[in-house]
């Protein structure tokens, strides 16, 4: 979907694919009729943003076949889906039985990692929209925070200078604009915007900015207004918004059970106590915890927010809630101004599959339903900001 913002300027609004598993081109062409078209459909939108995930197989074999990537485009355009901005997070394998720490490699000291960025930056040039000003690609935030020495700072230093050069190469030969994000995580390198200013300050600035995910920053006990002003001020840009939800726990010791329900053997979901936000370290286990289960044991103290993206219309049942509010907060402060500070939001919750049994959608048609539900929610929630829904086409 496309929205207009008062300053003129386009914002679009998708979903992320990678809520499905598919990792080759006819699994993902199978996704687009399967999901979706549904979802478009649910909409009854004359377009839909896709988020789209490529593992990175199937990058490198798009990346060396034009033919392949003149076909995936017609086949968004017949579909009534567009494609400004893909998933670079994942490598490969993200439906696999146990994800957990492995989603983190190979990280930003690899030849791979870059590889496969730039693989994917060739891919986006070719699937963008005629009319779209410019593509994104979401990235890992450099590494998770352990092992991080002297030696491995420099390599990533080096292939994040290598990316910079790469993405103005595909600028040269496909005169299209492609920038990369980096998404602060819990438990990564770069957790919080504050990170993000101290790690990624030398970056070049022109290419590479912030993937700024909502739920992490819900679990990083940020105020939104606060943490964009820090990135501008740091010359940060906003490339990309991830519109997501965590779940919140103002009283764990009353929510065990509740809480027992989204601990899961797929994913990380990394757990962070209110009091984390004044800590040195945001990952200090006083307050911090890598994954749900093990906060749980821990009993860290106050309130709590998970790592785990739960749909934004549908938050957890009480006692538990969403961090709905601090997503409103963080549009407000993208979008209420005078001047976008974004044009490009995917709606990304990955963990429809894993969410509690009876959370769970039962078929790809509840699936569809749902994801279309997050989306009318999310263009709701610009409208009431002032943005303007605009009719489009694929071009």
């Amino acid at each position: 979907m496309r929205l207009r913002h008062a300053d003129g300027s386009t914002v679009h609004l998708g979903y992320c694919t990678n809520v499905h598993p598919a990792e080759n081109l006819p699994g993902i062409l199978a996704q687009l009729d399967t999901y979706a078209v549904a979802v478009r459909r649910d909409l009854d939108a004359d377009l839909l943003g896709l988020g789209l995930w490529l593992a990175a197989p199937a990058a490198a074999a798009l990346a060396a076949d034009p033919a392949a990537r003149r076909r995936l485009r017609h086949e968004l355009t017949v579909r009534g889906l567009e494609v400004v901005t893909l998933n670079g997070f994942p490598y490969a394998a993200f439906h696999a039985p146990v994800v957990k720490g492995a989603v983190y490699h190979p990280n930003w000291t690899t030849p791979a990692r870059l590889a496969y960025t730039l693989d994917l930056a060739r891919v986006l040039a070719d699937l963008l929209p005629d009319d779209a000003a410019r593509g994104s690609i979401s990235t890992l935030p450099v590494a998770w925070r352990t092992p991080w020495d002297a030696g491995r700072a420099e390599s990533a230093r080096r292939m994040l200078d290598a990316l910079a050069a790469g993405l103005a190469a595909v600028q040269r030969d496909t005169g299209r604009v492609v920038r990369v994000g980096f998404e602060p995580e819990p438990g990564c390198l770069v957790e919080s915007t504050g990170q993000a200013r101290t790690v990624l300050s030398a970056m070049d600035t022109e290419r590479l900015g912030i993937c700024l995910d909502l739920a992490h920053l819900a679990c990083a006990w940020e105020a939104p207004a606060d943490a964009l002003a820090g990135l501008r001020d740091a010359g940060l840009p906003v490339v990309k918004v991830q519109v997501s939800a965590a779940v919140e726990a103002p009283d764990p010791a009353g929510a065990t059970d509740a809480l027992r329900r989204f601990v899961e053997p797929r994913f990380l979901h990394q757990t962070r106590a209110a009091g984390c936000a004044d800590a040195p370290d945001p990952a200090d286990p006083a307050y911090a915890a890598d994954d749900l289960g093990a906060a749980l044991d821990a009993r860290l103290p106050g309130a709590w927010r998970v790592h785990y993206h739960v749909p934004l219309h549908a938050p957890p049942e009480p006692p538990l809630r969403s961090t709905v509010p601090v997503l409103r907060a963080a549009l407000a402060a993208l979008f209420a101004g005078p001047a976008a500070g974004c044009d490009h939001l995917d709606v990304e919750t990955y963990t429809w599959g894993v969410l509690p049994v009876a959370r769970r959608p039962r078929g790809d048609a509840e699936l569809a339903a749902g994801i279309a539900a997050e989306l009318a929610f999310a263009r709701d929630e610009l409208t009431n900001l002032g943005l303007a829904t605009v009719a489009g086409v694929p071009s």
